[in-house]
């Protein structure tokens, strides 16, 4: 039989440790694509007639996908050219708007998910240009068609005027574009819509004109609208960045000049219309972000926030992503790069053959790119880059993000819209796991120890053997039960009486020290006959008297301490405001989930000193105390230390009490009237909703690890001190 036990028990702890293994290999197998580089792949490369310019004239080419990746289409001087990806045949479509040759001088592309573009024309107008992808299905298979539509020119300039550079723009009130003409005029126009649509007749609606005067107008090289029409930026060849409020529309007004350093080349907007990125003449990429200082107003300004990895020559084109803070850029040596905002990395480079990039369009879904060089070769890539959120620096360390002044961590995972920027700093989960623990440890840790100290030395064995089990029996209370107990009953309780509580951890030690003060003085007689009953029973009325005179007394303590209003004394001297679900509801709640944890090992272990030692100490003329303190404090600790480190972990691994008890903010503070958020009740209220395989998803499987790895430090550190402590006292 001992055999076979040692075989079972041997089996039993193989089976554990590769349990734990295991849940570490999953965990770990989860978490690893978050970390992994991006990759490409080529789909397809089609040499296309290239369009002929004149040197001094801008190349005016454009791609685009749709977002299978089935379809590309090339735009070159207003020639149409659509293929079948990724077998690079040619569609041909019956009906496609055309041109005569050299009438389109320039081309802007709409910012969004619609494939709008706006031509200029060597007559001073803009021509709509839509390029839209039917899907229909049929026999279970899908088919994309392409529709081309044109809307009639809008005449932008007063005269017929050649268009050097056009940025163009669908809006909800109708088409608006910014043009700069072979003279140097910046001009705007706006058509408002009279009901015909976006490609109203000029007749249906009204055209809205206004020039933009300014010194350094003729010198612009790119320019730039917002999808509202509500601001216009432009790059000069100086490398200054010229920045437009366009809400009066016919009193267009400089907000601000920026200095860049070498000549603006391309301009985009990030999906969203805040971060804007800039790329220059010696290859530097950068993102600037408008914001207003909160003490100043006024109008916004723009911030350099981040800088990329530099190409090796002038950028030539950008192209944000339309689902995330991503963007790809080109250059003239042909190289073309993939970049992520938020995080500031650079994440894929490919180099090129040393021929220009015109176009490039990032794949609606941020699965590929399409590209076109000056020879005209166009190419496709598929790009695998499914988290580009995810790096050491953005989970880990500060970010600017958009509409902050600073480098922050913050926790927000989703917003109302698709330009919406995840925040995925995992400090403030980390933050809120430490501050919870920390509070409940706080409370915890003196009732439950002093508690085992007395029960196992002073107290009466009969009375012993009621109060041990008691406690025990509170580790089973459920915690989703202490939580709904915390988070709608004690957390509004204590909003009311909080001025009474907070005199209460002044009261009532007082109380029980004159108390046992009194008890000293009362007759020996009763002293002993009372057999500790009585003492209890007088503890307990000292106890619950005090309690009762504190929450008696709750208004005039909130008068003559907080003067009438705790709340606003508590924001006026300490700068604090009071959450209802705060920190202390926690301290208390999960104070009394870990108590009886901590008192039953520290109870068994002070226990289990040996009672000769005890009595050697007593007869040797040691007093109870100096024998507690001496002797089996110091021959228990390894228990105690290890009933202090099981809490420990029961309080950090804590999910619903936390859950149901704070407010579920994440925020770093150690302020004890607020809320916060702790890696695992972030896991159960974020797992639900988190898409399968995505980022959020993985990002709460690495929540999972860290707490993993964190109770498993904890352990194997609390187990190596305990060892040393019992080989240290093991003489007693």
């Amino acid at each position: 039989m001992d055999h076979t036990a040692t075989f079972v028990i041997t089996i039993g702890g193989l089976a554990t440790i590769l349990s734990i293994l295991g849940i570490f290999a999953y965990l770990f197998i989860e978490v690893a694509p978050l970390f992994y580089s991006a990759t490409e792949s080529s789909i397809v490369s089609v040499q296309v007639k290239p369009w002929k310019a004149q040197d001094h004239t801008p190349v005016n080419v454009g791609v685009g996908i749709d977002e299978y990746m089935e379809v590309a289409y090339v735009l070159q001087g207003g020639t149409i050219t659509l293929y079948r990806v990724p077998s690079g045949e040619p569609i041909v479509l019956d009906a496609l708007p055309t041109f005569e040759s050299g009438q389109i001088t320039a081309i802007g592309r709409s910012s969004g998910k619609a494939n709008s573009w706006g031509l200029g024309t060597r007559a001073g107008q803009v021509v709509p240009l839509s390029i839209n992808f039917k899907i229909t299905f049929s026999n279970e298979k899908r088919h994309i068609h392409p529709v081309v539509t044109s809307g009639k020119p809008l005449k932008v300039t007063p005269a017929p005027e050649p268009i050097r550079r056009v940025a163009y723009q669908e809006t909800e009130e109708g088409p608006l574009t910014a043009v700069l003409t072979e003279d140097g005029h910046l001009y705007l126009a706006k058509m408002q819509e009279g009901g015909g649509g976006l490609f109203a007749m000029e007749e249906e609606g009204e055209l809205l004109r206004t020039e933009i005067v300014d010194q350094r107008v003729p010198a612009i090289a790119t320019l730039l609208l917002d999808s509202m029409g509500e601001s216009l930026l432009a790059g000069t060849e100086e490398g200054d960045l010229l920045y437009w409020d366009l809400r009066d529309f016919k009193n267009p007004r400089l907000m601000g000049v920026y200095r860049v350093g070498s000549s603006i080349t391309a301009l985009s907007y990030l999906i969203g219309d805040r971060s804007i990125v800039v790329g220059t003449g010696d290859g530097s990429v950068e993102v600037w972000m408008p914001n207003i200082d909160p003490d100043k107003g006024g109008d916004p300004r723009l911030y350099k926030i981040r800088q990329f990895v530099p190409h090796r020559s002038a950028v030539t084109a950008i192209s944000p992503s339309q689902r995330d803070k991503g963007f790809v850029t080109t250059d003239a040596s042909g190289d073309f790069a993939v970049h992520y905002s938020t995080s500031g990395q650079t994440l894929l480079e490919i180099p090129g053959a040393g021929t220009p990039i015109r176009g490039v369009m990032f794949s609606p879904k941020g699965d590929g790119a399409v590209l076109i060089n000056a020879n005209g070769q166009f190419s496709a890539y598929h790009i695998v880059n499914e988290h580009p959120e995810a790096t050491f620096s953005s989970l880990f360390t500060p970010v600017v993000y958009e509409g902050y002044r600073k480098a922050m961590h913050i926790w927000q995972s989703t917003g109302g819209s698709d330009a919406f920027e995840p925040k995925f700093g995992l400090w403030p989960l980390m933050f809120g796991t430490l501050k919870g623990t920390f509070y409940a440890m706080l409370l915890a840790t003196p009732l439950a120890v002093l508690g085992a100290i007395y029960t196992a030395m002073f107290m009466n064995p009969d009375l012993r053997a009621i109060v041990k089990p008691t406690v025990e029996i509170m580790a089973a209370l459920p915690t989703v039960v202490l939580g709904f107990l915390a988070g709608l009953w004690f957390a509004p309780l204590l909003e009311k009486i909080f001025p009474a509580v907070s005199a209460m951890f002044v009261v009532v030690p007082i109380a029980i020290i004159i108390g046992a003060v009194c008890w000293q003085f009362s007759p020996r007689s009763v002293q002993k006959k009372s057999g500790h009953l009585l003492e209890l029973v007088a503890f307990l009325l000292l106890v619950s008297g005090s309690i009762w005179i504190c929450l008696q007394l709750n208004k005039e303590i909130e008068a003559w301490v907080y003067d009438s209003n705790y709340k606003e004394w508590l924001s006026s001297t300490f700068g604090v405001g009071y959450d209802q679900r705060n920190a202390l509801v926690i301290a208390f709640a999960m104070g009394m989930a870990v108590i009886p944890t901590i008192f039953s090992i520290s109870e068994d272990s002070i226990s289990n000193v040996p009672r000769h030692l005890i009595a050697g100490s007593l007869a040797l003329g040691a007093t109870p105390w100096q024998t507690l303190v001496k002797l089996v404090i110091v021959s228990a600790s390894p228990g105690i230390f290890s009933a202090l480190m099981i809490g420990l972990g029961r309080a950090v691994g804590e999910t619903m009490i936390v859950l149901m008890a704070t407010g579920n903010t994440p925020v770093m503070e150690m302020n004890l009237f607020n809320g916060f958020r702790t890696l695992s009740a972030n896991i159960a209220v974020e797992m639900p909703e988190a898409p399968h395989g995505g980022t959020l998803y993985r990002l709460l499987f690495l929540a999972g690890l860290i707490l993993f790895i964190f109770t498993s430090v904890v352990n194997t550190i609390a187990e190596i001190v305990r060892q040393r402590l019992r080989a240290r006292y093991s003489q007693f």
